[in-house]
C-alpha cells in the first residue's frame, strides 16, 4: 500500500481541499438546474471526500494513503478507525461513473455522493482541530 507521512501543514493542507471540494459541489449543484452538471458535482464531492480521509487518516495515523487503488485506502480510513470508511467507498464506488463511463449521474448519485461527502468532511474536522 503506497502512504505518505503527514505534517500539520499536509493536514491542514488538504482539509482546506476538503473544504474546498464541497464548497464547490454545493455551489456548482446550486447552479444545475437542468441536471447536465451531476458528473462534475458528483466528482466534486469525491475529491472532498478522498481530501477529508487524508485528514482522518494523518490526524489518527500519521500517513494517509496515496495512488489508485482505492480498495487500499478504505482499508487504511478503517484502519484508522473511522466508521466513515463506508463513505469513501461509496464515492468511490460513484467515481468511475462520473468521471469515466458513459453513463451519467443520477440525481439519486448526487444525493448520495453530497451525504457521504459532508460526513467526511465533518470528521475530518473534527480529526484535525484547528490549532492556535
Amino acid at each position: 500500500m503506497g502512504t505518505r507521512n503527514c505534517s500539520p501543514e499536509v493536514r491542514r493542507g488538504r482539509l482546506a481541499k476538503a473544504e474546498g471540494f464541497l464548497q464547490a459541489a454545493e455551489d456548482v449543484s446550486l447552479l444545475d438546474d437542468d441536471g447536465q452538471l451531476r458528473d462534475a458535482v458528483v466528482t466534486l464531492y469525491v475529491h472532498a471526500g478522498i481530501a477529508a480521509s487524508d485528514v482522518i487518516c494523518c490526524a489518527r495515523l500519521g500517513l494517509h494513503a496515496t495512488g489508485d487503488n482505492h480498495a487500499e485506502a478504505v482499508a487504511l480510513l478503517k484502519k484508522a478507525g473511522a466508521a466513515s470508511h463506508r463513505h469513501l467507498a461509496t464515492l468511490l464506488g460513484l467515481k468511475t461513473k462520473a468521471g469515466y463511463s458513459h453513463t451519467p449521474a443520477s440525481a439519486a448519485d448526487v444525493k448520495k455522493a453530497a451525504r457521504a461527502a459532508v460526513q467526511l468532511v465533518e470528521d475530518a474536522r473534527s480529526a484535525s482541530p484547528p490549532s492556535g
